[in-house]
């Protein structure tokens, strides 16, 4: 074990919080400040003050954050960290209830289901009550309601309410399923995952010997990322920590921008008020980014009036300020972050340097377009490629079909969205059509539907109309008619039944249809997409491999924590950044704070992206205003580019 000098090896605003004394401390660590090492040294520093290992309690979001923590740790003073606890929340949940599941009814050998076991669990769940053949939610939907309303702690009929209330969904029906699926895991004494949160809770609450046995063992409890926490984690630290325990927290309040998933903002913020004599120490030295972007992002984040005030101090050297980018539309756009990320290559970055970040998944669909015609590689770190997505190719099949009535592939994927129709049922039916589906054609409609087993016919009606409609010719020049009208008097209800990430699907799917209307028919647009797809294989071998430089393609969301030289933020409007239903919801602040996280990945250079016009289905243009986040950064605090066919 080396000896520490904790003066010289850590700033002052971090020894500060590393060597604080015994309580309630609240460090608010912000972006690129050196949390991490914080929390590194608060730990060796304990154990130096004499703090026995298995007195101490590391709880953090992911293992891997666990294990690196643990393993810097141990380079600063040895062995005497391996008796630490440090995991994540579930990893902890369930090693206490491995001991002490029994007071809850539950054998020490429980089994934890994965996600495959609870969705067929939840799936023969909805069988025996009998919901498989009429409009119900997936189990994969099922499963994140339920886990929702778990990390929430609220009813599961009022979290389905939010996402049903406007359909022919029956709430009372998703209780039901969701009461038997928690019956049939007590008759299994099986656990998933949101139950381990849940349980370890109610151990606590219910059982006072457990909790004091454990508060009397953790004689230090940290937490890192404390801005992420639901209601449990947060109550559970509360409980184990107890009022007058050494509660350590780290986190940022800037950075909080997981609210969809259960993570409560009002959480880190009242930490102060559940521990009246919390100290409260910050983080603001940036070790990350040139003091250029750091302005900006104080200035963007100054607009949320609930959170702790704090301002990043740039420990590097002046750079170059931020560009303000004008362009006409998304194809500009693509365009131009290509042409400057192939001059910041001729400047000496690396194409792994340059991320592309963007609000939501259908934001990059130009973007990969341009890429995939230019053969330059690239990553996805947000999902797969804009027209490999389930749902995209969901939507494309009917058309596929009036292209081609020959597509035995999009035949099958068609009916395969209908209820009670399964690979053999769709083959069967395929055969006895003579190999051939010609929806134009009225006679091979009603043999069609006439084959179906009747669960499947109320969505056969949508598509029956929607060929009916299309006798003529010159309607087939409209794909996004054509997937307007599916999505509207079917695929809507089916992807909010089979989609956790509905709203994000359904935006990809919009894009898509507005995206029809560069071309002159049917059969222009499904080879664009086809020759796309294909132009994507061809340079996917070569992607993360050795040797191979690739400009990687995120959003926001997947990209906090990490850090780039260069970043190029797109579709910076109002709509699209902030999203509008944030200006109706009341989400606004969150959404800049997500801004702030995007501009803070940024170590050198900062490009903000302002189309100011995106084309509609129906062929016109939706003039757009730039993003009020930009609006509300001081000009001289950027440089402005219009690209040539903007200016």
């Amino acid at each position: 074990m080396r000896n520490i000098v904790f003066e010289s090896e850590l700033n002052r605003e971090q020894l500060a919080a590393v060597t604080a004394p015994d309580g309630a401390v609240l460090v608010i660590a912000a972006a690129g400040t050196g949390k991490t090492r914080t929390l590194v040294y608060r730990v060796a520093y304990l154990v130096e003050k004499g703090i026995d290992s298995q007195r101490l309690l590391l709880l953090t979001f992911t293992n891997r954050a666990a294990a690196e923590m643990l393993e810097r740790a141990q380079g600063l003073v040895g062995e005497s960290v391996s008796g630490i606890w440090g995991g994540t929340f579930h990893h902890m949940a369930n090693r206490i209830l491995r001991r002490h599941g029994d007071l809850l009814g539950y054998g020490s050998d429980y089994t934890i289901l994965d996600q495959d076991d609870s969705k067929r669990l939840m799936r023969d769940c909805a069988r025996e009550l009998k919901l498989a053949d009429k409009h119900f939610p997936k189990p994969e939907v099922l499963i994140s309601l339920s886990g929702l309303a778990s990390s929430m702690f609220r009813k599961i009929e009022d979290v389905a309410k939010d996402r049903f209330e406007h359909t022919s969904i029956d709430i009372a029906d998703i209780a039901r399923v969701h009461n038997r699926y928690t019956a049939r895991k007590r008759e299994l004494n099986a656990m998933d995952f949101d139950d381990l949160l849940s349980n370890g809770l109610k151990l606590f609450r219910e059982h006072s010997c457990i909790l004091e046995r454990y508060r009397d063992k953790f004689q230090h409890v940290l937490v890192d990322e404390y801005q992420d926490t639901n209601y449990i984690q947060a109550e559970w630290v509360d409980l184990i920590a107890g009022p007058d325990g050494n509660l350590l927290v780290v986190g940022d309040d800037f950075q909080s921008i997981y609210s969809w998933r259960g993570a409560d903002f009002k959480n880190i913020m009242t930490f102060p008020e559940r521990y009246p004599g919390a100290r409260i120490y910050k983080l603001e030295t940036n070790y990350r980014s040139v003091p250029e972007i750091l302005s900006c992002a104080n200035e963007c984040i100054a607009g949320n009036p609930e959170q702790f005030q704090k301002s990043l101090h740039a420990v590097r050297d002046p750079y170059k300020k931020p560009v303000l980018v004008g362009m006409r539309d998304g194809n500009e756009q693509a365009g131009f972050v290509i042409e400057r990320a192939e001059r910041l290559r001729s400047e000496g970055f690396r194409m792994s340097d340059i991320v592309v970040l963007y609000r939501s998944h259908f934001q990059a669909l130009e973007l990969q377009l341009e890429l995939a015609r230019r053969r330059i590689p690239y990553v996805i770190t947000s999902g797969v490629r804009f027209f490999e997505q389930s749902h995209i190719k969901d939507v494309c099949a009917l058309p596929r079909l009036f292209n081609n009535p020959g597509d035995e592939l999009a035949f099958k994927r068609l009916l395969g969205m209908w209820r009670r129709v399964g690979d053999r049922t769709s083959e069967n039916i395929w055969n006895k059509l003579g190999r051939r589906c010609d929806l134009r054609k009225p006679a091979t409609r009603e043999r069609l539907g006439s084959l179906l087993p009747a669960p499947a016919q109320e969505a056969w009606r949508t598509v029956d109309a929607i060929a009916d409609s299309f006798q003529d010719d010159d309607l087939f020049s409209d794909p996004g008619e054509i997937i307007h009208r599916f999505v509207k008097g079917f695929y809507d209800l089916y992807a909010m039944e089979m989609f956790d990430n509905y709203n994000r699907r359904m935006e990809d799917i919009q894009e898509l249809i507005n995206y029809t209307v560069k071309f002159e028919n049917l059969d222009a647009f499904l080879n664009e997409i086809a020759l796309q797809s294909n132009l994507d294989a061809e340079t996917e071998p070569g992607l993360g491999a050795e040797g191979v430089e690739s400009i990687r393609l995120s959003t926001i969301h997947q990209a906090k924590g990490l850090e780039w030289r260069a970043v190029f933020l797109l579709w910076l409007a109002d709509g699209l950044f902030p999203v509008s239903r944030a200006l109706v919801d009341g989400s606004e602040s969150e959404e800049r704070r997500l801004f702030y996280v995007a501009i803070t990945r940024a170590k050198d250079e900062l490009y903000l992206c302002v189309p100011r016009i995106r084309k509609t289905r129906d062929g016109g243009v939706d003039l757009l205003d730039p993003s009020r986040f930009v609006q509300e950064i001081s000009p001289e605090l950027m440089s402005s580019e219009s690209i040539h066919a903007f200016s």
